[in-house]
């Protein structure tokens, strides 16, 4: 018998949602807005038996306890039980996205060393070590900030959009900027993960974000690229959270 889970992220940039049947992420809908008219209508049309909710932002609150009436509902912080330790200090400052993230990696990479890297309005570094613990990692500005940054801070920079298509060497103010971002951002990522290769034998690489696709091409090192790593945490929060409960 089939069971439907709505998982729900609400990003910076982004409110989704996936659709799992079982344990396969079926549809993943772009939600315009969170006001509860919306919500309703995807419990209508998928009839969940289960919904998990990670949000960075200052949702709907309105929509907790509707998800609550209708579904077995969890919410997204560090009190929930999580399928991995998090030996950090303040461990109810990790945002949701993050956990989410670790949460994948201890569900689908039990018992192995993995570097998550989500490319979002930052860039998140995610560490989780074979003895399945989160032990944190690094945060650094995501695209879009470092394009807006380099307009706001200047008197003459432009606001620059992206285009893939870039030159190593730029040939004037957009390209250089172009590359300077871009290009950074990539050696950026490959440097990090050859710091991590000092320290571990061996490790998984995971990729994700909005812009995986673009970004693999431009880096040295081998990654596994998923954009719906999240999503794909949150199902596996939700499923360890239930199987507990039998």
């Amino acid at each position: 018998m089939s069971t439907t889970t709505l998982c729900f992220d609400f990003g910076n940039t982004l409110l989704k949602c996936g659709v799992f049947i079982n344990e396969q992420l079926t549809e993943v809908v772009t939600l315009e807005n969170d006001d509860s008219e919306t919500i309703n209508r995807l419990l209508d049309k998928y009839q969940p038996v289960h919904t998990i909710l990670s949000s960075v932002i200052d949702h709907n609150t309105e929509i907790e306890k509707l998800l609550a009436e209708k579904t077995s509902f969890l919410k997204l912080n560090a009190s929930i039980k999580l399928p991995f330790t998090t030996p950090v200090g303040k461990p109810e400052t990790i945002g949701a996205d993050r956990l989410a993230l670790a949460a994948y990696a201890s569900f689908f990479y039990k018992d192995q060393n993995t570097l998550v890297i989500a490319l979002g309005s930052c860039i998140t570094y995610n560490f989780i070590n074979k003895y399945n613990s989160f032990n944190g990692g690094s945060i650094s500005p995501g695209m879009e900030m470092r394009f807006k940054a380099l307009n706001h801070y200047t008197a003459k920079l432009p606001l620059v959009k992206v285009d893939w298509n870039f030159p190593l060497t730029g040939y004037d103010t957009t390209t250089n900027i172009l590359s300077g971002v871009l290009q950074g951002m990539a050696s950026e990522i490959d440097g990090i993960i050859d710091e991590y290769k000092k320290k571990f034998e061996k490790f998984n690489v995971l990729l994700t974000g909005g812009d995986t696709a673009n970004f693999v091409r431009h880096l040295k090192n081998k990654i596994f690229a998923d954009p719906y790593l999240i999503l794909k945490g949150l199902y596996a929060i939700s499923k360890y959270n239930e199987d507990i409960k039998d």
